[in-house]
């Protein structure tokens, strides 16, 4: 073969774009069009089910306000579907109240934007989905989605640092103290990546607020456990993971979300990662506190765990790790 032979062309990526008005539809595919993207149009949720049968695109994005059936209802069948829940769908919506987005949250959205559109906006975010959604679509290649799906997290909160990082180390590390088998400690090593990729749904007002919600911005947020599951749940070698990822809010009293589950019902693996969690939490700056030290933060957790939000077995556990750690070192 010739050193010179032209290495041969990717195939542009595919964005199916649904909304009932021509001149939206016009001005989207312009500036996509400019992107290189191969852009599709569809003016009522009928057509575009009809177009996703036939070829499904890289990316669809939905109007909420349709014909008939609504870009709520389109999304949820998109998302019910094992065959199109991985395409990413973004919700294209003029409507601004907290429920809204409740509503498209709860249908599977994999993100938001707001009418009017900005170009750079819709760039980044269209950018952000069709990388994630070419290393779904490597199933196989588990670690390279483990890496894509984290980078999304920690890239929407420029705080955390390295926090998916550190989990991954004090989970797997705790495991190994726990004499856990070799599943297991690949399941903390993973789940400290991937336990909250759901928020990837969470508005950025919402995430980087961190305190004070509102009763509305709670009812978003404590949706992210669920979501998350369901990313993942369509990668089979990380089934171990979703427990992790679905109950790592619950709290050893019963207190917790999603399920309100209670002492030994929460699984054992996810309450390892509440419990380092809670501790990077706790050591970490965030815009609304101060990094707090470390016997601080074994007292607080102490406190935490007579208060019944953590398991008191797991938080004596775990500061015995990392005082056998600190003497190794």
């Amino acid at each position: 073969m010739s050193m010179n032979a032209a290495a041969p062309r990717r195939r542009s990526q595919r964005i199916l774009l649904v909304d009932d008005n021509p001149e939206n539809l016009t001005l989207l595919s312009a500036l996509l069009d400019l992107r290189g993207y191969s852009v599709f149009t569809a003016g009522t949720a009928e057509a575009a089910h009809e177009m996703i049968s036939r070829q499904a695109p890289d990316l669809v994005l939905l109007d909420v306000i349709l014909p008939g059936r609504s870009g709520y209802e389109l999304c949820r069948e998109l998302k019910e579907n094992a065959e199109t829940r991985l395409i990413p769908v973004v919700l294209i919506t003029g409507l601004g109240e907290p429920e809204d987005r409740v509503r498209g949250i709860e249908a599977g959205a994999d993100d938001f934007l707001n009418k009017p559109i900005y170009a750079e906006e819709l760039y980044a975010r269209v950018r952000s989905l069709l990388k994630l959604k070419e290393f779904t679509d490597e199933l196989d290649n588990a670690e390279a989605v483990l890496v894509t799906l984290a980078l999304g997290i920690e890239a929407r909160d420029p705080y955390t640092g390295n926090h998916c990082q550190r989990l991954s180390r004090y989970a797997s590390d705790l495991g190994r103290h726990l004499q856990l088998d070799h599943d297991d400690i690949v399941a903390l090593k993973r789940g400290g990546y991937l336990h909250d990729i759901g928020k990837v749904s969470v508005p950025d007002e919402i995430l980087r607020k961190g305190s004070n919600l509102t009763p509305d911005e709670w009812k978003i947020m404590r949706q992210h456990p669920v979501i998350g599951e369901n990313i993942v749940k369509p990668l089979r070698t990380f089934r171990a993971v979703l427990p992790i990822i679905r109950y790592h809010h619950e709290h050893w009293n019963g207190s917790g979300y999603p399920d309100g589950l209670k002492g030994s019902e929460i699984p054992l693996l996810a309450r390892i990662l509440q419990v380092v969690d809670v501790y990077d939490a706790l050591r970490t700056e965030r815009p609304y506190k101060p990094a707090v030290a470390h016997s601080i933060s074994h007292d607080t957790m102490l406190q935490e765990a007579r208060e019944g939000l953590l398991d008191p077995d797991l938080v004596h556990e775990f500061f015995l790790l990392l005082a056998s750690q600190e003497k190794a070192a």
